[in-house]
């Protein structure tokens, strides 16, 4: 008998019924569990995001979104918005269109049965693609490191705070994440595939290739593609390797690639829309010099690189942001990453963390929201170093008590403990999932003032403007850093009489008389306007005050004679 074949049973003609269908139940069990387990964290993770999607009012970038797709709906394909691609633009104006339908068809008595927001319908497909990448994350890191990695990387993807925040912003970073998960799937399968000979990989390469071009007309950030090109090249030198292309299927395979991107974002051959991208580029669309971390302004333009926003912006996002267990189970995964016996699979975790990490940290422009594309990568790792974790304390315990038993049963429980980190996290933070700031952030005061300009997100905007549409004179002038949100709530409130003006335009602050309006968000302080809204906070008492649950969020002043004496003194 050779050496391999002694490592296989041996199956008479009697015995290969009952092994089989022993085999056979054994694995339809396990998968039943793990698509019910699946299923079970996509429908928690979909209910944690689209509960009370409509509690916060629109931010200003929102509102782009929101006027890219009345364009779309009143004038067909145009450049609004052009800086960016119009895959998501187009599954919103659906979702609008959808939520439109249902407020005026679906009527009880005359009235809408739960009637959908504008701000809940234009969130609404990033909750839904944010639920399944849950499942993309299993799939991707169950053929990387096996299906309990898997799992736990999708539970902590599904029930983490800021995952659901980043999910319940109108903006293209969860598209991206989506189509870049599922390329890889694909990408990793044709792997599979092709080392295994269990049949042809082309179709693989093919859906890989179909999703990376939706990934390229979700957000124009190419340099993604990279991770999974360095991961094919690395392997490349290997002569008994069977992975490759060639140029052939590189040149098919680039095609796909170009001819999905241009079905999803017909409107990249619109010459306005080459003007409105050359304008971005130029950083002509930044609409405030600074931005408030950690109550101090940087200035945040990306060609400033570490002379704007400081390198360490994502690392306190990941120390003060992510609930502690995994923040601790990350760190402890992060050094498994550089030994060998993880697999290779680790070098695509590598390679991810590189391409985010390097440019991200260096360019001087820094949101949080895109750490949504870094966020899984930390999760899987964390998840990483969870099992790593538990399977040394199982041996222990086992080595100590001698019980199997005993020592799954608290493998199993730490690994629920930090599940349910994340879930209750998540519970006390929502629906302002985006304030969520764990121990090491400090207390309640401490909530609001690591990155405010992303943790309010102009989430009162809508709030000030119902209750100033209520107090403000007739044709009052109203100073903020959002004058298009003004324009906007303001209209909706049945005032567009009132008149949107900067705050960090000097001639029109010095322009404002009695019964004017100043609002004050909270992640809205600018150089520009520095002075200006501490004097005032200091020194007057605002008509109305807004919150996020317990957090102060926004202030409005209706201006008296003592209120502009005070302004005045700054501004002149």
């Amino acid at each position: 008998m050779s050496a391999s074949a002694e490592t296989i049973p041996i199956v008479t003609a009697r015995s290969t019924p009952e092994l089989f269908v022993e085999k056979g139940a054994r694995l339809t069990r396990s998968r039943t569990l793990v698509a019910t387990v699946l299923a079970l964290l996509i429908v928690a993770g979909f209910g944690l995001r689209v509960t009370q999607l409509g509690a916060e009012g629109l931010s200003e970038d929102e509102l782009n979104k929101l006027h890219a797709v009345e364009d779309y709906r009143t004038r067909g394909l145009t450049a609004t918005n052009g800086e960016h691609p119009m895959l998501m633009k187009a599954i919103m104006t659906v979702s609008l269109v959808a939520a439109d339908w249902w407020n005026s068809s679906v009527l009880v008595a005359g009235h809408a049965i739960l009637r959908i927001s504008p701000e809940a319908a234009l969130r609404f497909p990033g909750t839904l693609f944010g639920a399944f990448i849950a499942l993309l994350i299993f799939l991707l890191t169950s053929e990387l490191f096996g299906t309990e990695v898997g799992l736990i990387a999708a539970a902590l993807w599904a029930l983490d705070p800021s995952g659901i925040s980043f999910n319940r912003i109108a903006k293209e970073d969860t598209f991206l994440l989506f189509f870049f998960l599922l390329g890889n799937i694909f990408w990793l399968r044709g792997q599979r595939v092709a080392e295994s000979r269990s049949g042809k990989p082309d179709h693989f390469y093919w859906a890989a290739a179909a999703a990376f071009g939706a990934m390229m007309a979700s957000k124009y950030m190419p340099h993604f593609f990279a991770i999974s090109a360095s991961y094919y090249h690395i392997y490349q030198d290997i002569p008994q390797m069977r992975w490759r292309l060639g140029k052939v299927r590189w040149l098919i395979f680039f095609a796909i690639m170009g001819a999905t991107f241009l079905i999803c974002n017909p409107t990249i051959l619109l010459p306005a829309t080459w003007h409105e991208m050359r304008i971005f580029a130029g950083e002509h669309r930044i609409g405030h010099d600074s931005y408030e971390f950690m109550g101090k302004l940087y200035g945040n333009q990306l060609s400033l690189w570490f002379k704007g926003v400081p390198w360490y912006f994502y690392f306190v996002f990941i120390a003060v942001k992510l609930p502690l267990p995994v923040v601790l189970s990350f760190l402890a995964g992060l050094p498994l990453l550089f030994r060998k016996r993880l697999g290779d699979g680790r070098f695509l975790l590598l390679f991810w963390m590189m391409y985010f990490f390097m440019p991200f940290s260096a360019i001087g422009g820094k949101y949080t929201r895109y750490f949504t594309m870094a966020l899984p990568v930390v999760l899987i790792t964390a998840a990483i170093g969870i099992q790593t974790l538990t399977q040394f304390f199982e041996r222990f315990i086992n080595s100590l008590f001698k019980s199997e038993a005993a020592a799954s049963a608290l493998r199993a429980s730490i690994i629920t403990l930090v599940i349910a980190a994340s879930l209750l996290a998540s519970v006390g933070a929502a629906p302002h999932y985006r304030l969520y700031t764990n121990a090491l952030g400090g207390s309640i005061a401490e909530v609001g003032t690591f990155f405010p300009h992303d943790e309010f997100y102009d989430a009162s905007m809508r709030d000030a403007l119902s209750v100033i549409g209520e107090r403000a004179r007739a044709g009052a002038r109203v100073a903020s850093e959002s004058p298009s949100l003004v324009a906007y709530y303001a209209q909706r409130a049945g005032r567009s009489d009132l008149v949107p003006v900067s705050l960090s335009d000097r001639e029109a602050v010095k322009g404002l008389t009695e019964g004017d309006v100043i609002i004050l968000e909270r992640g809205r302080r600018y150089f520009s306007n520095d002075r200006l809204t501490t004097h005032l906070q200091e020194t007057a008492t605002p008509t109305a005050a807004f919150a996020l649950g317990q957090v102060p969020s926004a202030r409005v002043y209706i201006l008296d004679g003592a209120t502009l004496a005070l302004i005045r003194d700054v501004v002149n």
